[in-house]
């Protein structure tokens, strides 16, 4: 597991996901550009892939492991599929190494301004949900 404690507000990181994402025109780009992202996730220990890590709402399988170390949450996921790691990825460059009241509350208006929610199946933006809502209520259950 990875502790580093990210230097950028989550604002910050946002604005500049928001940046990368918007530079590509062309929808398939964005998409290409997500799958890059997670290829790039931290491989997830396969002790960690267990019925209580798993994400349920999400069609392919996607387990989350989330760690509190000095009052802030790690987290390292995994997924079965392309699309669905960069999600992933996208989602943990907001919440990981971040408080538990951070989780809780980050506001996450910049997945509608990169251009990639509208772009969703509707299983896969079920999925995201899911994924968000678990992510969350971690950093809930732990303020």
């Amino acid at each position: 597991m990875d502790y580093t404690v990210p230097e950028k507000s989550i604002d910050e990181v946002q604005a500049d996901l928001t940046k990368r994402f918007t530079h590509f025109e062309n929808p398939k780009d964005r998409y290409k550009y997500l799958i890059d992202m997670g290829k790039q996730l931290q491989q997830l220990d396969d002790s960690y892939q267990t019925e209580e890590n798993r994400i349920h709402g999400c069609q392919s399988q996607v387990w989350i492991h989330i760690e509190e170390k000095d009052g802030r949450l790690f987290m390292q996921a995994r997924s079965d599929a392309a699309i669905v790691s960069g999600l992933i990825a996208l989602l943990l460059k907001i919440y990981n190494g971040r408080t538990p009241q951070e989780v809780a509350t980050a506001p996450l208006e910049f997945l509608g301004k990169i251009g990639l929610l509208q772009q969703l199946s509707p299983n896969r933006s079920t999925g995201l949900y899911h994924m968000i809502k678990r992510i969350q209520a971690e950093g809930q259950k732990r303020c």
